[in-house]
């Protein structure tokens, strides 16, 4: 009898550890499978595209710290597209048919971006995106699975004219139909959609555009175009470029005595500047440039009290990573932003009320959200078009927000109801692009 009761425990013993054993493997399938496709080397890295990788790094991280998401642990794959379109999509091919991910997120290049997002549909996979901004990414292509929280880069375009027409008259004082601007851009998705929204904002403004023209960001030489822009004497340079193709520009503007009144970049290398200033040195002061509102930048007492300290981890972990940093970059905090929306919207949402987290139940969820102003880091609220409507998966509620580089500090100017600061316009004599 003592030896059928030592059998009959051990039996119990051997059945708890399997039990055990089953509910470990259970939990250990539960985990969803992000890949993370950002360009962690080649020219659009210093653009911005790094540090959007570290933002939606920051913010996995952080929720993996605090138990993962509705139960789940995230297992984020990171892909670097190094700044080539057939890379990013052989990367995300990669992803989706060998790596077996749930999510394909991030994404900085708009020309990566476009055709990348067909692939995806048509795998029906769920893409995220936390970064590119052309309108051609989603207008007009009823697209199913993917989904943008960023405002269009037609947008981009329209805010920084519509900034500049308020105040031609007060501060540069001539009629906007007087003002003589320039575009410029890469000539990529990006850059072509931004000069779009551009050149429609100077038609509605009564601009007089006296040169609009693209070149590719990876030229070794932006000389001719330097020398069309001196001939044209445009009072504003509108601009929308990576890095290093924005100092090279402006380092050759300078050089030949290009002068200019005012210029405004859009978003990418604009928005990183530690890179313009490690360029350009002060040549950058009283520049201008057009983005979703820094994180660090917003009204707290405008946003959901819950965002606040999450806006604070952020900027902590974004110092740690780059203790050199003088302004803390937009770019990181849109990437944590955009992410953490993934991770408290719409898979939560997914995993309750369709019980899974497959392309089908993220869109379901993605389409239910109803954000107000105020309830994103980013200050605007969140609604996704439908597939009735001309960009589904764009989310209508986004906007940009103008900020002015002031003496190592960056400041909103536009739009009024956000403004620190009244703008700076025309550059002052101490600078070397200034009319004197």
């Amino acid at each position: 009898m003592p030896g059928r009761r030592l059998i009959l425990a051990g039996a119990a013993t051997l059945a708890l550890a399997l039990g055990l054993t089953a509910a470990g493997a259970e939990d250990a399938q539960k985990t969803i499978k992000i890949g993370v496709v950002y360009d962690y080397s080649g020219p659009l890295a210093a653009g911005g595209s790094e540090l959007h990788g570290l933002g939606t790094k920051i913010m996995i991280d952080y929720f993996n710290a605090h138990g993962g998401v509705a139960g789940y642990k995230i297992e984020p794959i990171y892909a670097d597209a190094q700044s080539k379109p057939d890379v990013a999509i052989n990367e995300a091919v990669r992803l989706i048919e060998q790596e077996k991910v749930d999510i394909l997120l991030g994404f900085f290049s708009s020309a990566q971006c476009v055709p990348i997002a067909a692939r995806v549909d048509q795998a029906k996979k769920f893409m995220w995106i936390t970064t590119c901004i052309s309108s051609a990414v989603l207008r007009g292509r009823d697209l199913h699975y993917v989904f943008r929280p960023q405002p269009s880069g037609n947008q981009f375009g329209l805010a920084s004219t519509g900034f500049l027409a308020a105040y031609a008259k007060e501060k540069l004082g001539k009629d906007p139909k007087d003002v003589r601007i320039a575009i410029i851009h890469e000539d990529g998705a990006y850059g072509v959609d931004v000069a779009g929204g551009t050149e429609e904002g100077a038609r509605k403004a009564g601009f007089n555009v006296v040169l609009k023209e693209g070149y590719s960001a990876t030229a070794p030489d932006l000389s001719s175009l330097v020398t069309k822009l001196k001939r044209a004497h445009p009072d504003v340079i509108f601009h929308t470029g990576y890095n290093p193709d924005i100092t090279l520009f402006l380092r050759q503007a300078r050089e030949v005595g290009l002068k200019f009144k005012a210029l405004i970049g859009h978003g990418a290398g604009y928005g990183v500047y530690d890179k313009l200033k490690e360029g350009l040195g002060g040549d950058v002061n009283y520049f201008f440039n057009v983005d979703p509102i820094s994180i660090w930048l917003t009204n707290e007492d405008a946003l959901k009290p819950k965002l606040v300290p999450i806006i604070k981890m952020v900027g902590e972990e974004y110092l740690k990573a780059r203790p050199n940093t003088s302004i803390k970059s937009a770019h990181v905090g849109m990437a944590a932003s955009n992410t953490y929306l993934l991770l408290t919207e719409v898979i939560p949402r997914a995993i309750k009320e369709s019980g899974g987290i497959d392309a089908e139940a993220l869109r379901k969820a993605a389409l239910e959200v109803d954000i107000p102003d105020g309830g994103t880091m980013l200050g605007f609220g969140v609604k996704f078009e439908n597939e009735k409507e001309s960009a589904p998966g764009q989310n209508e509620r986004s906007f940009p927000v103008i900020i002015q580089y002031v003496d190592d500090k960056p400041y909103v100017v536009w739009p009024k109801a956000l403004q620190m600061r009244e703008p700076t316009l025309p550059l002052p004599a101490s600078s070397p692009y200034a009319e004197r």
